[in-house]
């Protein structure tokens, strides 16, 4: 896995899908001459259909739209100092909602430098990827060299023996390094007002799971908070999220 937070069934589905798998053995198992493969065969196809449904459900039915109604945000200007490129950047994470429309955490080998993955998949990761390549930063090239020069000060929870290229960039545990060790780190605490357009924000999803987005200049007006773009698991949108989860790292890189 490269970046949790992607589709799984709501503990409703995963107790449907305990009764059906449960219920499938055993009528299979009550009818005469029945091999225990099928058994296991029938209960699989069941667990598939289920786990169809349930995220075809989480991306569509019970997942809210790609972004709020227009007339409940409106855009921000940047204040006169910034960059000249965070309103590219920015442009480049919103301009992903609607174009990446599912979530894939496998392992993929990519070209090097600026490789990806089909635009229309990836992880939350690859939201920020794409969207620092807009202002001219090549988020894999940077922290591939870094990691060569300085591997030991990233984390081993993978068991690499050195950099890779087609995936370092892509975990988010790589990312706050680098972030870090690049003096962009800010304060992760709860006031609204410190997270500008362009910050990176990461989450502990609740389960030690990481999870990483952008603040936008989308200002959503019921919360009076700036919209998050980022992908959990049903492609890339801009939501209210900034306070969804624990924050665990708050990073501005211009």
């Amino acid at each position: 896995m490269i970046c949790d937070g992607g589709c799984r069934p709501s503990p409703a589905i995963r107790g449907r899908v305990g009764i059906a798998l449960g219920t499938r053995a055993v009528s299979l198992a009550s009818k005469p001459g029945m091999k225990t493969s099928l058994k296991i065969s029938g209960a699989f196809t069941i667990l598939s259909i289920f786990l169809t449904v349930s995220c075809q459900q989480n991306a569509t039915g019970t997942r809210a739209p790609l972004r709020p109604p227009e007339q409940q945000t409106e855009v921000h200007a940047l204040a006169p100092n910034s960059s000249p490129v965070l309103k590219t950047i920015i442009d480049g994470g919103v301009e992903q909602v609607g174009k990446t429309t599912s979530y894939d955490p496998s392992y993929q080998k990519i070209e090097y430098p600026n490789g990806d993955v089909p635009i229309e998949t990836g992880v939350c990761s690859d939201v920020i990827v794409r969207a620092f390549r807009k202002g001219g930063i090549d988020l894999q090239k940077e922290v591939h060299e870094d990691m060569q020069s300085n591997f030991s000060a990233y984390p081993t929870r993978w068991g690499l023996k050195g950099p890779d290229a087609n995936i370092d960039h892509r975990r988010v545990p790589n990312l706050k390094t680098f972030f870090t060790r690049k003096g962009k780190s800010l304060s992760a605490n709860s006031d609204s007002e410190d997270f500008l357009p362009g910050d990176v924000v990461t989450w502990d999803l609740g389960t030690g799971t990481d999870h990483v987005g952008m603040v936008t200049n989308v200002w959503y007006k019921p919360s009076q908070h700036y919209l998050i773009v980022h992908n959990i698991g049903a492609g890339t949108r801009l939501e209210d999220v900034l306070f969804a989860w624990k924050i665990t790292g708050h990073y501005r890189y211009f």
